[in-house]
């Protein structure tokens, strides 16, 4: 059996992930996503980059998929973030490589539509897939959404599946909540990383 491992953040999840999880269909047998989390004694860390919990994104992914696809939280980075780099020479970084392949058998290959990203995942022996970088990000998307709760043209709705709609909506104080924020998130060597929690357990 071949699994199709996709490590990402889904912050929301959008018309493009759905296109590239249901390519991911039909290239394995299973298709296990991962959806990133940040935790910090115990609890996860959000911001205004990550602003919905593991399980709101989760429910998003259900709604769409259904059990057609297979969940895990092996994605996850646990506090201080600053112990996963410098990459390569952490071995934090290289326990979080095979936590995410914990309970993967057979065959296996990461997706990822970023080629520097593929690069990374190749010396991390993670069997990368290199796709097409879909047209519009997540990021975008999610800046779409802040654009509403500031009362700006926003049409986020054209880029989220109706499923995904309905429950942002449920979900939208959490939205407003982080549209207000300055974006408490920091940038090391390619990769976005909650500040809280960056130095610190």
């Amino acid at each position: 059996m071949t699994t199709s491992i996709y490590l990402a953040h889904l912050n929301p999840v959008t018309n493009a992930h759905v296109k590239i999880i249901n390519e991911l269909k039909n290239l394995a047998e299973l298709v296990k996503v991962m959806p990133v989390i940040f935790l910090k004694n115990g609890q996860e860390v959000n911001s205004k980059s990550f602003p919905f919990s593991y399980e709101v994104r989760k429910k998003m992914l259900e709604s769409v998929f259904g059990n057609s696809i297979s969940f895990s939280k092996n994605y996850t980075f646990q506090a201080p973030f600053s112990k996963y780099l410098p990459p390569l020479l952490s071995p934090r970084s290289w326990k979080l490589r095979n936590q995410i392949l914990k309970g993967i058998s057979g065959n296996y290959f990461t997706y990822t539509g970023d080629r520097t990203e593929g690069y990374m995942l190749r010396l991390y022996r993670l069997n990368p897939k290199v796709g097409i970088r879909k047209e519009v990000s997540a990021a975008s998307v999610k800046n779409k959404l802040y654009d509403a709760v500031l009362s700006k043209d926003s049409n986020w709705k054209d880029h989220v599946p109706l499923q995904v709609i309905e429950i942002i909506e449920k979900n939208w104080d959490v939205v407003e909540k982080f549209a207000k924020m300055e974006d408490n998130t920091t940038r090391v060597a390619g990769m976005k990383f909650p500040r809280d929690g960056y130095w610190s357990k």
